[in-house]
């Protein structure tokens, strides 16, 4: 009987994968903004390699007719008045349900052959979020001509890396698919191209399933520009990392502070206290209130650590508890 079950429930799952793979239930989310010279092929390919997935295209203040581009080839076309791709895609996760989300930009470098490879995992429940991945395969190096760009994606894995312990193969890929808990539990605090990483580090953090899908990529064509900007771009990145690691790891954040601040203290008292020792003066007081200033500030900041780590913690408790009824919603029939 066991057997005849195991049968049973690959087959199903196997139907629902081939399902996913022609888009039932799949919503194409297509964040845009002045991306006329792409938006159209962009729609006819998903189009094609997920017959049965709707489209939608969120046009995000476009003065090229992006929206009616988009509109002609037959996308659910709406519209963000909030500049930055942070704000759509909270929008996109907001106003959208269906049962699995693939998110990819609309500026024609992500291939729509390989969307059924990043559904099937979550269609299989054998992941929560699948991630595009450019860099395996050597495509994203042969492609962009942006060196920079594959330092700060590096840079970012390695402190993702650093930080939370999981390796991310190409943490700033703009070509992701979700499942539906996965986007109605999530609270999207970016407001710009800092998305990417904010995604990923949820994801880590909230211990949801990751796969890496390699992908081709392709350059940009003619006559369409990034709107990312390498250096300005990257620091709000490396800000949003710091934020959220202090948000989401607060013990551990506050922690290393608490041990800086020590050792700094220590550096400016310990010559104090041996000065005292040996003669029974202190004579460096400007030194002495120092090492002062650095203990009870460490001190402070370790209170700190303690108090919002239990925050967090029922912060989590809460999230888990929406994450079951999300999941409980989606299986009623």
């Amino acid at each position: 009987m066991a057997e005849i079950a195991t049968v049973s429930d690959a087959a199903a799952t196997a139907e629902v994968v081939a399902a996913a793979r022609r888009g039932e239930g799949v919503a194409v989310l297509v964040p845009c903004y002045n991306e006329a010279t792409t938006i159209g092929k962009v729609v006819d390919d998903f189009k094609r390699a997920l017959p049965e997935a709707t489209v939608y295209v969120y046009d995000n203040n476009s003065t090229d007719g992006t929206a009616r581009i988009a509109a002609e080839h037959g996308a659910v076309v709406r519209r963000e008045s909030r500049q930055g791709k942070g704000n759509v895609v909270r929008s996109m996760f907001r106003d959208i349900d269906a049962d699995y989300y693939l998110m990819v930009d609309g500026d024609d470098t992500y291939p729509a052959e390989a969307a059924g490879d990043l559904i099937a995992p979550i269609a299989a429940d054998e992941a929560d979020m699948t991630v595009g991945d450019r860099l395996s395969n050597g495509s994203y190096g042969q492609e962009n001509d942006r060196p920079f760009h594959g330092f700060g994606n590096n840079l970012v894995r390695r402190l993702i890396k650093l930080i939370y312990g999981f390796a991310f193969q190409d943490v700033m890929t703009g070509y992701r698919a979700f499942s539906r808990a996965f986007v109605k539990t999530m609270p999207v605090m970016s407001s710009g191209f800092q998305i990417e990483t904010e995604i990923s580090i949820w994801a880590v953090d909230r211990r949801w399933r990751v796969a890496d899908v390699p992908v081709d990529y392709r350059d940009r064509p003619a006559g369409s520009e990034s709107k990312l900007s390498t250096f300005s771009d990257g620091m709000l990145v490396l800000a949003a990392i710091a934020s959220l690691f202090r948000d989401y790891r607060p013990m551990a954040f506050f922690g290393w502070l608490t041990v800086l601040l020590a050792v700094c203290g220590l550096c400016a008292g310990v010559p104090v206290i041996g000065q005292y020792l040996d003669t029974g003066y202190v004579t460096k007081l400007p030194s002495a209130v120092l090492a002062v200033a650095f203990m009870i500030t460490a001190a402070l900041s370790l209170t700190a650590g303690l108090i919002l780590d239990t925050v967090a913690k029922s912060h989590r408790r809460q999230w888990e508890m929406s994450v079951y009824r999300v999941m409980e919603a989606q299986q009623r029939p």
